[in-house]
């Protein structure tokens, strides 16, 4: 029961910090190119990938903490779903070459990101 709470609490933390990024994002770059859901989930695989290191190898937290953290915040914090979706608009308003785009850079990226999020946490542990 507490491991559900503490994922419920990181969850909760998580959505709101990617509502609040993503609109910031999106206000700044504008709507021409989904860079909110963009920007998020790469920083959500940095972080995901620091977050393993620091929270795993690293402080030993025990595992309430550890779901709190990467299944709770950072689950809720990246936007999967989100993206499918922005896909899925983007074909069917014959953007198709930009939904491509955005398909590649964000899992390409996304691998790049997680590895330098535990890149940097071995580097500064």
């Amino acid at each position: 029961m507490m491991t559900w709470l503490a994922v419920a609490a990181g969850g909760a933390l998580g959505a709101l910090g990617r509502y609040l990024l993503g609109g910031w994002l999106t206000s700044i770059l504008g709507r021409g190119f989904p860079w909110g859901t963009f920007g998020v989930n790469l920083l959500g695989c940095c972080l995901i990938g620091a977050l393993y290191v620091w929270l795993i190898d690293e402080l030993k937290l025990s595992p309430v903490w550890q779901a709190a953290l990467i299944a709770g915040f950072t689950g809720a914090f990246t936007t999967f779903s989100t993206f499918a979706l922005e896909i899925l608009t983007l074909l069917e308003n014959d953007r198709a070459s930009i939904a491509i785009l955005y398909v590649t850079a964000s899992l390409l990226l996304g691998v790049v990101g997680v590895a330098a999020g535990m890149r940097l946490a071995r580097f500064f542990l």
